[in-house]
């Protein structure tokens, strides 16, 4: 038993000194414990959350709301720009890009927009915590919750072993459509009379679908190709993105097309 806990506190210890020591002073990026419990949080949020507001009348949050995510969009243009400017302007490959460690003004600008893009993951869990409050709890689905709660593990590590490189076409992607999610949900928040402006939501699913797609042929690419990019983590990527899919798959399955047969 000793000998297992040392071991299990050796691999610790060589985890926490083996990552970038450009973020490691970051906040939240050191120690894995501080999002460790932050997700442990937000599962007993999700899971007793909604007992709680069993019997309270749902919060209005209408200003919160509207604020919140024209926030995000903010926030996600902001990281849009910055790993589109910073990649251009590296001159990173879109095929196979390691990462610069060095503390050039590109490297550490591409080190930071990764932190920011880890952090608005975290705010991310906000969403889950909005619905609970408003008594939504059919949109707190085992895919919102698994793809929120996993992303911050998922750029925690990014950001502490490999902020750049190949990381950056996640954040990219990802980044651009999150500006049109929250633009949607920003919108939405304004009242039952924008609803007549929402025809569009099929379509955003299908964005995200597509991005999911391009991540995956991004990273599978990578797999089979000499790049100087750790295998471990282009491998955890695809298979963690192909999860992400099916699921999207399903959901777009269920809303778009069974739900709309059921209603015909």
């Amino acid at each position: 038993m000793a000998s297992t806990w040392q071991k299990v506190r050796g691999f610790y210890d060589w985890a926490l000194e083996n990552g970038d020591k450009r973020t490691d002073p970051w906040f939240l990026v050191y120690s894995p414990v501080p999002v460790t419990v932050t997700f442990i949080v937000y599962l007993l949020i999700c899971k007793y959350g909604p007992k709680f507001m069993l019997t309270r009348e749902p919060f209005s949050l209408k200003y919160v709301l509207i604020i919140y995510n024209f926030l995000l969009v903010g926030i996600s243009s902001y990281m849009f720009w910055e790993f589109l400017v910073t990649s251009v302007r590296a001159e990173y490959s879109y095929r196979c890009q390691p990462v610069d460690y060095s503390n050039s003004e590109l490297g550490l600008r591409m080190a930071n927009v990764c932190w920011w893009f880890f952090f608005s993951k975290v705010i991310e869990l906000m969403d889950t915590i909005f619905f609970i409050m408003r008594k939504k709890q059919n949109q707190v689905t085992f895919l919102h919750v698994y793809h929120h709660g996993t992303m911050i593990f998922n750029w925690w590590a990014g950001v502490k072993y490999v902020p750049g490189g190949q990381s950056f076409f996640i954040g990219l992607l990802n980044s651009f459509v999150h500006i049109v999610m929250y633009m949607y949900y920003g919108i939405a928040a304004l009242g039952p009379h924008m609803q007549k402006y929402l025809w569009w939501k099929r379509y955003l699913t299908m964005l995200q679908l597509v991005q999911f797609l391009g991540i995956a042929a991004h990273t599978s690419y990578n797999l089979f190709t000499d790049c100087d990019f750790p295998d471990g983590f282009n491998l955890f990527v695809f298979l963690y993105i192909i999860t992400i899919i099916i699921l999207f798959c399903n959901f777009y399955y269920q809303t778009y097309i069974h739900g709309k047969r059921k209603t015909a």
